[in-house]
């Protein structure tokens, strides 16, 4: 997506690195989107077929969700696809908006560590309870939270070094 022979080679390789770790958030995003629809499926077949509700199903798809979610939130912050206000953007000339871009990468990079740090803690505390029905940690239901907290803060550093290098197309670029 970014590999932009005016970057630095080492650069260039790093920005491989967060394509391919996108490609494979995609990845198992879209197997978890798969998967939580056959067990919603699953569920009213049970249900309504078979007169037996699976009881499990709700936990499973509760995971999921945050998978779903947490990944598309990391790969959304990589793309440059997650919500913005562009229309007061495109009013304000290009060194303003360089200012605009510079804070917005830094508050997510401040975001992506809190969501880190605080998933990290939160899933540590919950590592040994476990989850009604399905009996696997709860720590699970934490984990999405503090990987894409991660990814976030290393993606927003990625956009910050492309502004200080003079290489980021977002500032010219408006969508």
């Amino acid at each position: 997506m970014n590999d932009t022979p005016e970057l630095p080679q080492g650069l260039r390789a790093l920005e491989r690195v967060f394509d391919a770790i996108v490609w494979i958030c995609r990845v198992i995003a879209g197997v978890a989107l798969v998967v939580m629809t056959v067990i919603f499926g699953w569920l009213v077949f049970g249900r309504y077929v078979l007169n037996d509700t699976p009881t499990w199903v709700e936990q499973y798809a509760l995971l999921l969700v945050m998978l779903i979610a947490f990944l598309g939130a990391a790969v959304g912050v990589r793309e440059n696809t997650h919500l913005s206000v562009v229309a007061f953007r495109t009013l304000v000339p290009a060194r303003v908006r360089t200012l605009f871009v510079i804070f917005s990468d830094l508050f997510m990079a401040v975001f992506g560590a809190l969501m880190l740090w605080y998933g990290a803690l939160l899933t540590q505390f919950k590592w040994n309870s476990l989850i009604p029905l399905i009996q696997i940690s709860e720590g699970y239901r934490s984990l999405p939270l503090t990987v894409a907290g991660g990814l976030i803060l290393v993606f927003s550093l990625g956009h910050l070094t492309r502004v200080f290098l003079g290489r980021d197309t977002r500032i010219d670029h408006i969508e």
